[in-house]
Formats: C-alpha cells, sequence, structure tokens
C-alpha cells in the first residue's frame, strides 16, 4: 500500500454487516473464515463472503479474512482448503497467526500479520516483513514515539486498531480463558476473565477493592489522534468489533469516514484507499451505540488509567441529570431528546448499574415502565437510542462513486462513454435511427435529465455532456434502457480493474529477533519447523512451559497505577504488603509487577488448584 494511502478497516461478522460497512465509506471489512478465526462465533461461509467481496470490490474495497487462530495438525489441511478456497473468490488477504501456515502450500496471497502475533517492537515487525508479511497490525499498547520507531525501520504496511473492545493483556498472550476454563483466546474461543469481578487483597489479607471489574477496560477511542497516527506511519486504521450488530458498524464506520474525508480533503499528499463518496441520513456519533466510555490507552502517556472498573457493560451517552423525583415519574435536566422506547441507566450510591425503559415522555418528565429508585442528581445515560437506532437501520447505499457521461454520435446511432472517479473509462455504441427532433433544446434537456437518473446503481452522474448537433429524436425509454445498460458494463470494466497481487512466499532463515518474548506456544508440527528453522528450540519450549504453566495474562495496563496504588508515580502512595492477589468465582491470582517494563502479570500459583475444565 502507498504510505499515503490511508485505509479505514471496519468489521463484519457477517456479509450483511460487512455490506453495510462498506456502504458507509470502509475502504476495506475483515470477516471470519468459514473456521479458525479469532471469533469463533463469527465464521462465515465461502458463498457469504464471495457476495461480500463482490460488492466490495466495485469500490475497489478490499476484503481481509480472518484465519487467525493456533492449528493443530489434524486442522492445518483444512485451514489451507480453506485459503485455496478463499483465493478462487477474489479476497483480498488472509489474516493470520499461526507461523505453521508458512510452512504450507498456500496461494500467493497477500499475507497480514495478525495482532495475536504480539507485535510490539521494530525487531519483531522487521522480522514478519522479512519472513513474508505485507501488512502487521500493530499491539494496541503502543505509543505514537513507538509506533513511529516501527516505521522507520519497516517499510511494510502498518495496521492499528483505532476503536473498540480493547484486550486487557497483550493479543497472543493470554492464556487465563485456556488454563482456568478450558477455552483458549488464541483459538477463537476466549471466556472473557477480563470482564469479571474481582476482589482485590494485598499480601496481609487486606481488601483494597471489593467486588469490582478490576481487568475490565474502557473502549479505545482515538478520533482525536488521527492526525498524528497518520504522522506516525499508519496507513491501516482499525474498528474492533466482528461480534458488534450492523447498527453500531453503521454508525462507527461513518464516524471515522467523515473524520478521514476532512483530513484527507486537507492535505493533497494524502489518498482514499478505494472510490466513492457517503452522504449520511443520520449524523454518526459512536456514544449512540455500544460503548463502555472511551480511553486512548497508552498512545499519549504510558502511565494511563483505562479502567472500567463499575461495569463492563455498555453505559452509552450521558445525557443529563435527574432534576426531581415524582411518585411514578422524573424530571430530567437535559438538552437530548428522550422518546419512548429508549434505554436509560444510572449508578447507584453503592456503583451498582441500574437500567430502565422510557414507557412515556411529557416534556422533561420520564415515566419509566418499572419503578426504580432515583435520587435527585443523579447522572443519566442512554444506552439505547430508540430514534437513532431506527435511523440506523434505514440508512442503506448511501455510498456512490462519481461519473461523468458523454454521448457521441456514430454512423449508425451514438455512443454512450463513462468515465468515473478513478478514470476507468468504458463505451456502448448503440443504433439509433436519427429522426430530427422537433426542439432540439427540449429534447437536450429530457436527455440530459434522464441520463443522471443513475437509481439504486453505486454511481452518481455527475456530469453529462452532449456532443451530438443537431439533437435527434430520442424515445425516453431507449435512453432510460441505454443508460442501465451503460451503467451495468462499466460496472463490470471497475470489476475487472480490480488487480489482487500475486503474493507468492519464499522460506528463509531470517534469525529470530533474540531480545524479543517467545511467540505463543506452536500447536502442530509445521510451526515448531518454522521456529527451529528461524532459530528457536530448546530455549523457546523451556519459556513455553513457564508461560503456560504460570502466567496468565501480561499486561501494559497496571492496578497499582489505576488504583493509585504506584510508587514510582506517587511516592507519597500507599504500598500495600505484597504480594497482591485478585479473587473470584474461578479462584485466587498472584499479580507481579514490572516497574522497569511498567507491565503486570497475572499468576497462578502452583499450589492453586484449578476449577475443572468445561
Amino acid at each position: 500500500m502507498d504510505p499515503h494511502t490511508i485505509e479505514l478497516l471496519s468489521p463484519a461478522k457477517d456479509c450483511v454487516t460487512g455490506i453495510a460497512a462498506i456502504d458507509h465509506g470502509a475502504d476495506a471489512v475483515y470477516i471470519g473464515a468459514p473456521r479458525f478465526g479469532a471469533r469463533a462465533a463469527a465464521g462465515n461461509t465461502i458463498a457469504e463472503i464471495r457476495q461480500l467481496t463482490e460488492y466490495a470490490h466495485q469500490f475497489h474495497a478490499m476484503v481481509y479474512v480472518a484465519l487467525n487462530t493456533l492449528l493443530n495438525d489434524e486442522e492445518l489441511q483444512e485451514a489451507v482448503t480453506i485459503t485455496w478456497q478463499l483465493s478462487e473468490i477474489g479476497v483480498d488477504a488472509l489474516i493470520i497467526q499461526d507461523m505453521g501456515l508458512l510452512e504450507c502450500d498456500l496461494p500467493p496471497l497477500p499475507l497480514h500479520a495478525s495482532t495475536q502475533c504480539d507485535n510490539r517492537t521494530k525487531e519483531k515487525v522487521k522480522f514478519l516483513e522479512e519472513v513474508g508479511f505485507t501488512q502487521v497490525v500493530l499491539a494496541r499498547e503502543l505509543s505514537l514515539a513507538q509506533i513511529a520507531q516501527i516505521r522507520t525501520a519497516t517499510s511494510v504496511p502498518l495496521e492499528f486498531f483505532i476503536h473498540g473492545a480493547l484486550c486487557v493483556s497483550y493479543s497472543g498472550r493470554c492464556f487465563m480463558s485456556e488454563t482456568v476454563a478450558g477455552r483458549s483466546a488464541n483459538r477463537g474461543e476466549c471466556a472473557q476473565f477480563c470482564r469479571h469481578r474481582y476482589t482485590l487483597k494485598d499480601g496481609a489479607g487486606k481488601i483494597l477493592k471489593k467486588d469490582s471489574h478490576l481487568l475490565s477496560l474502557k473502549d479505545l477511542d482515538l478520533s482525536h489522534h488521527l492526525r498524528a497516527l497518520i504522522d506516525a506511519g499508519i496507513s491501516s486504521f482499525k474498528i474492533e468489533g466482528r461480534l458488534k450488530d450492523t447498527g453500531y458498524v453503521k454508525n462507527v464506520t461513518a464516524f471515522y469516514r467523515t473524520a478521514f474525508d476532512r483530513i484527507i480533503d486537507a492535505d493533497e499528499n494524502l489518498l482514499r484507499a478505494s472510490s466513492g463518496r457517503c452522504t449520511f441520513a443520520f449524523t454518526p456519533d459512536p456514544a449512540r451505540t455500544f460503548n463502555r466510555g472511551g480511553t486512548d490507552y497508552f498512545l499519549i502517556n504510558p502511565q494511563n488509567n483505562p479502567g472500567s472498573l463499575l461495569t463492563p457493560k455498555s453505559i452509552g451517552k450521558e445525557i443529563g441529570h435527574v432534576r426531581k423525583v415524582l411518585e411514578n415519574s422524573f424530571e430530567i435536566d437535559t438538552i437530548e431528546k428522550v422518546a419512548n422506547g429508549d434505554g436509560l441507566c444510572f449508578f447507584t450510591t453503592d456503583d451498582t448499574l441500574i437500567g430502565l425503559r422510557v414507557n412515556r415522555v411529557e416534556g422533561a418528565r420520564v415515566f419509566p415502565k418499572d419503578r426504580v429508585f432515583l435520587l435527585p442528581g443523579t447522572t443519566l445515560y442512554r444506552n439505547f437510542d430508540i430514534v437513532f437506532s431506527r435511523q440506523l437501520q434505514k440508512s442503506g447505499k448511501c455510498r456512490k462513486i462519481a461519473v461523468a457521461v458523454t454521448l457521441s454520435e456514430t454512423p449508425d446511432g451514438f455512443g454512450f462513454m463513462i468515465e468515473d472517479e478513478d478514470g476507468c473509462r468504458s463505451f456502448i455504441d448503440t443504433p439509433l435511427i436519427k429522426e430530427k427532433a422537433r426542439n432540439p433544446e427540449t429534447m437536450r434537456e429530457i436527455l440530459i435529465q434522464q441520463v443522471q437518473k443513475s437509481g439504486s446503481t453505486v454511481f452518481s452522474v455527475q456530469q453529462v455532456v452532449v456532443d451530438i448537433e443537431p439533437i435527434p429524436h430520442f424515445p425516453v425509454a431507449l435512453i432510460n434502457d441505454i443508460r442501465r445498460k451503460a451503467l451495468d458494463a462499466h460496472l463490470q470494466v471497475r470489476l475487472l480493474q480490480h488487480g489482487i497481487p500475486q503474493v507468492p512466499l519464499f522460506p528463509n532463515n531470517v534469525p529470530w529477533p533474540s531480545d524479543q518474548i517467545m511467540p505463543s506456544a506452536p500447536t502442530n508440527r509445521k510451526a515448531l519447523a518454522f521456529y527451529a528453522r528461524h532459530g528457536l528450540t530448546t530455549l523457546m519450549e523451556a519459556a513455553f512451559k513457564k508461560l503456560e504453566a504460570i502466567v496468565l495474562m501480561t499486561c501494559k495496563y497496571c492496578l497499582k497505577v489505576q488504583l493509585g496504588l504506584c510508587p514510582v508515580l506517587d511516592r507519597h502512595a500507599p504500598r500495600p504488603r505484597e504480594p497482591l492477589t485478585i479473587t473470584d468465582n474461578t479462584g485466587t491470582y498472584a499479580l507481579t509487577f514490572d516497574c522497569r517494563r511498567c507491565e503486570m502479570t497475572v499468576l497462578r500459583r502452583c499450589s492453586t488448584t484449578s476449577p475443572a475444565r468445561k
């Protein structure tokens, strides 16, 4: 990808959602393969992916398919078969984690290194580039300075998450779900232990924080740092959410499409990665669909506190405060318009999240469906906006490719030439018995008016040039018929021009960066062969045993920082006796802290008996 080309990459749990993402401005979408995607509940058939691919390529938008779990020996051949099926239907790239696939007979499709590969350093990204990856998804925990360092040391296109849910552990370094529940996050089956309630105790058994979502994070929101990310070297900007609904994808994609269009339009050195312009009948606002509150994570501040300790649920948008509480209703102080059917929520004095459904609204007075206990001054959030939801449901076909049409005279009739915003041209010649028009100027106006009607196609006719003198009589039915045929023909020309780079793999012996954390444990012989060829053998195996047996999570997020207990940041901060532990209904887990790296690990003690695997 050209370094000046900016790609907005949206999630698609299925074909319908993927098409909605394209309609609302995505330059590319990523979707799960039939099997082996990191969201096991979001697999799609080859037929569905083909339909999405054909739709996306109209706009020269890309479809990337996630095949990014670790695979066992019995699954490798099926995974390889899927890659060839995906190649045959024209997908644009594969997103993978398992290095065993690089030892297999893959089609020459571009390969993207999943964030599950734990891509944190310039050395690791350089290695991935040298073994054949054409795009690398960076770790979410990186700062702007670290991204810039990676960009300086490498030339591979860099992809970065800018919005959506955050994993508390480095991606690919969370073994808690697998170890405790028998459901591997690296195989798409994460049980989301990060969203549990935990009680934090010190080494003396003193409770420091009780029944809180200590490992749950707010949602990522880097909307205020897009220009800085471009300058740091990011070219693909990724929205998280392959399990999110279509309304969420429409809204968030439209929001970032609008933001990037402003940036690109103001800088002649930046280009859109796909074609078409969007016009929305709603005002995009990510706060009005699923969100846990926003954080810029560690992009700017390495000692940030991005935790969402009160709830892992969507709280929505803050809309105002309770002004007065009445017997069966309450008055709300807000500039927002509350509607029947809205979902509101609030936190009680003991920090419990309570939801309510609006049954009726009379001015500032809200009548909830069920009785709730509220206090004046309580902050209210709207986590379901029924009016906005309906707007999103109706929104579609809001992206059009600009074209200019030239009508010219030919010996037997007239020619219909189309040139689109990408410079793509098509031409069809139509026979016509040339009868003189009774009123040539009126005929010209009718001709232009009918040609401009692009209907439900992906095109918007911006200009019509009639290069015919004198103007003959054109039957309106003929004009409409030729216009439809010409636009259909032009679409086929566009589809033929959508090229997918052929990127064959050539195995090499580039050494694994010696100072890097070990990769995820290989689960098949091919992966073992890959790592052995790149210099990892006994050392790797020893590291795996330690990681799988003890370390459950490795996190940039630190509870000491989050709770104001970090002596590095505040020498007057309380210093609880260590080791600190967190406990939920599955067991007790120890915490260790590496203050030099500013990292926290969650460990299972060797003496602790874990619950039976599910």
